[in-house]
């Protein structure tokens, strides 16, 4: 299949043509949603950090940000800051030149008249910048360019067996074509951490993995609590999941087979080739949201028990195991893996149906979460609001 895709300015790929109106705190999420509204072509979302956080929940919210702006699916951002947060405008656009080279406006809502000034002075800005946007050519490319996240949630029984080992497969021929796939949600390795680690390029690489699966267990304890007491969730359990290790023995089948090539920190940019490890909150948005940051340009979701949820920066494929899922929210999902356990396909079958799929979305093809503008956006948090 020949791939289409847009060449930006900083030398990367990307498979959307978007202008990001960017919130740098919750201050001026409002005033983003109203603009973006204002302008076809353009994407926003609700930032709920940006302020009152301690630093290491700073550092979160400025790599989901600068990384959401560098995401090659975007063309150009447009900065709007309250001009009191400690995510400011102007630190958040400093952050975004250092990492891209891409068109980028700052305004401050404080400096700009109110919310009724900076609308009126960002509309103008987007429409130009929309307009420069929609002059960018699809060209070809590569599957070497592309990288994609993986994400599982609202998991049943037939995730584990059908769901993610078709999504393994496809992630696997992406791999084979040299491009990279992203495998997070940290907290859903423990108990099969040690399968993963054996799968590292490296000694060094295998004991990170086991680090940041230890982190994560270290910092319930320090919180008083287990992640066993809420996960598996309630409609894991209804979904015939027993226990969390189970859970993980299902989860990592997403990642493929392909040995693991590096282990990045949550957000942060993607620069190898193969399976990369991100180390992320297991929270569906959350998750996402992250692996957008770091560069995924796509990404497929399965999920046994089926959910809405897309991402206003990157396609979200979403597929099931669960034939009764899949009828019942038609409107969701993309993809039924269940003829995998009804013995009708292998997952090498579907996996290559599902490959398929990938590069028909690559290629433009709106999934429905795109089509009915599921955009949710969650940052990372490790501490509660100061």
């Amino acid at each position: 299949m020949k791939l289409k895709g847009y060449r930006r300015s900083d030398g990367k790929t990307g498979i959307r043509n978007k202008v990001l109106i960017l919130p740098t705190c919750a201050c001026s999420s409002e005033t983003c949603m109203k603009i973006s509204a204002l302008v076809e072509g353009t994407v926003s979302f609700t930032n709920q950090n940006g302020c009152s956080q301690t630093n290491k929940d700073v550092q979160y919210t400025i790599d989901t940000l600068v990384g959401f702006a560098a995401n090659p699916n975007i063309y150009g951002t447009i900065v709007v800051g309250l001009g009191c947060e400690v995510c400011s405008a102007a630190k958040i656009g400093e952050l975004i030149r250092q990492r891209t080279n891409k068109p980028i406006e700052e305004l401050v809502i404080q400096e700009e008249g109110g919310t009724i000034g900076t609308i009126e002075k960002a509309v103008k800005l987007a429409l130009k910048m929309t307009e420069e946007a929609s002059c960018v050519p699809q060209v070809d490319i590569e599957w070497n360019e592309i990288i994609l996240g993986t994400e599982c949630g609202g998991t049943d029984a037939t995730s584990g067996i059908a769901a993610n080992p078709v999504m393994g497969n496809t992630c696997d021929r992406l791999v084979w074509e040299q491009g990279t796939v992203i495998l997070s949600e940290t907290p859903e390795f423990i108990g099969a951490e040690h399968i993963l680690a054996a799968r590292a390029c490296t000694k060094e690489l295998g004991d990170k993995i086991l680090a940041i699966v230890k982190e994560w267990e270290d910092y319930m304890k320090l919180l008083k609590t287990d992640l066993r007491d809420s996960n598996p969730s309630p409609g894991n359990k209804q979904g015939g999941i027993s226990s969390l290790e189970e859970k993980s023995l299902g989860c990592i089948y997403k990642g493929g087979t392909t040995p693991v090539m590096d282990v990045v920190g949550c957000g942060k940019e993607v620069k190898s080739k193969g399976l990369v490890i991100m180390d992320t909150p297991g929270n569906d948005t959350a998750s996402l949201c992250a692996m957008a940051a770091g560069g995924a340009v796509a990404a497929i979701f399965s999920s046994g028990r089926g959910t809405p949820v897309g991402n206003p920066i990157m396609p979200v494929i979403k597929i099931t195991g669960n034939h009764s899922t899949f009828e019942k929210m038609k409107c969701n999902i993309d993809f039924d893996a269940s003829p995998v356990i009804e013995g009708k396909q292998s997952a090498e079958e579907m996996g290559e149906q599902l490959f398929s799929l990938l590069g028909q979305v690559i290629n433009g093809k709106k999934t429905k979460a795109e089509a009915l503008g599921m955009n949710e956006v969650a940052i990372s948090r490790y501490c509660n609001f100061t």
